[in-house]
C-alpha cells in the first residue's frame, strides 16, 4: 500500500505539489491525470524517494521511502525520460538491473526484446524515443517488483505499440497482482487500464475516485418525449448533472443508480430511450463541473 499524507514540495517560488493526500491500494492501477506543470512528475519522484517532500510523509508498505534501500527494492520507476548509461546497450542495462533487483528475469528480458524486435547489442543512444520507451517498460516488467511507477509511459509510442505495452502491463497485473501508478495528461490513455483515477490540478488533488464506482453512478441517457411536460415529470427528483436538447432529442447526464433512473423514465410513455456508456472524459467533465471546474481547460 502507498500512502502520501499532506505532501508538499516547493521549488523557489513555485508550489509544485500542495498538501496532497492519497492512498493507493495493492493490486490497483492508479491513474494520475493532469496538465503539464500540474505536479504529476514531482509527486511521482517523491513517491519514489528521488526527492524529499518539504512537508508530509510518504510510506510504502508502512516504511518511509526517502533514503530507504529496503523500500526502493519494492518498486521500479519508469520516468518520462529514462536514464541510461552513456554508450550502454540493452544488454548492459539488463546486467546492471540484475545486480540491483534480485528477482530480475533475464530470460524474460531476452524474450521481450525479441518480441518487440529490439536489438540488445545496439547502443541505446541510437534508439528512437519510442524504442527507448519500449526498453524502459521491458526493464520495469522484468524487475519483478511489487510496484511500478510510470510517468507518461505511453507518450511517444505509436498506437500499435501503445496497445502492446498496455497488454504487457495488464498481464503483469493479472499474473502477479502488481500495483501500478501511471501519470498522464491524456485521459483516453488511462480509460481501459485504470481502476482508480486522481485529478491533479495546480499541485493538489482535485478529486480521487474509483473508476468502476464512477461509471456505475453516472449515466448518460438519450431519449425523445412525446411532450416537454413528460420531461419535467421524469426529471423531477433525479440528480441531473447535464442536459442538452437538440430538437426533440434529449441527452441527459444523471447521477444515481441505473435501476432507479430507469424507474423514473418508466413513468411516461417514451418515443425513444437508451442508456449510453460514458467515456472517462465525460465522467470527469461531469464530476469537475459539479465542483466548479472545466475539465477541458484542466487536461487540454
Amino acid at each position: 500500500m502507498i500512502e502520501a499524507i499532506n505532501v508538499s514540495k516547493q521549488f523557489d517560488q513555485i508550489r509544485a505539489v500542495d498538501k496532497v493526500t492519497v492512498s493507493i491500494q495493492e493490486g490497483n492501477v492508479f491513474g494520475l491525470v493532469g496538465t503539464n506543470g500540474a505536479g504529476k512528475s514531482t509527486l511521482l519522484r517523491m513517491l519514489c524517494g528521488i526527492i524529499r517532500p518539504d512537508e508530509g510523509s510518504i510510506k510504502i508498505d508502512g516504511m518511509e521511502v526517502f533514503e530507504n534501500i529496503k523500500t526502493k527494492e519494492l518498486f521500479f520507476y519508469i520516468s518520462d525520460d529514462q536514464y541510461y548509461f552513456s554508450n550502454a546497450t540493452p544488454k548492459d542495462m539488463k546486467n546492471f538491473y540484475m545486480a540491483i533487483y534480485s528477482n530480475f528475469d533475464g530470460q524474460r528480458f531476452d524474450a521481450l526484446m525479441k518480441q518487440f524486435e529490439l536489438n540488445p547489442n545496439r547502443k541505446i543512444n541510437s534508439y528512437s524515443k519510442g524504442m527507448k520507451k519500449q526498453l524502459s517498460v521491458i526493464c520495469g516488467i522484468c524487475a519483478n517488483t511489487k510496484y511500478i511507477f510510470c510517468d507518461e509511459t505511453f507518450d511517444g509510442l505509436d498506437p500499435v505499440m501503445r496497445q502492446a505495452v498496455k497488454s504487457i502491463i495488464a498481464k503483469e497485473i493479472a499474473d502477479r497482482n502488481i500495483t501500478t501508478v501511471i501519470a498522464s495528461h491524456n485521459l483516453r490513455e488511462l480509460e481501459d487500464i485504470c481502476d482508480h483515477v486522481g485529478l491533479l490540478h495546480r499541485g493538489g488533488i482535485l478529486f480521487s475516485k474509483d473508476l468502476y464506482d464512477m461509471k456505475l453512478n453516472i449515466h448518460k441517457i438519450q431519449c425523445v418525449f412525446h411532450k416537454d411536460e413528460d420531461a419535467m415529470v421524469v426529471l423531477d427528483g433525479l440528480e441531473v448533472l447535464k442536459k442538452e436538447v437538440r430538437g426533440s432529442l434529449y441527452t441527459i447526464t444523471i447521477r444515481g443508480n441505473r435501476e432507479v433512473i430507469s424507474q423514473y423514465f418508466n413513468k411516461v410513455n417514451l418515443i425513444f430511450y437508451e442508456i449510453l456508456p460514458l467515456t472517462l472524459e465525460e465522467i470527469f467533465i461531469s464530476e469537475t463541473e459539479v465542483v466548479g471546474y472545466d475539465i477541458k481547460k484542466l487536461i487540454s
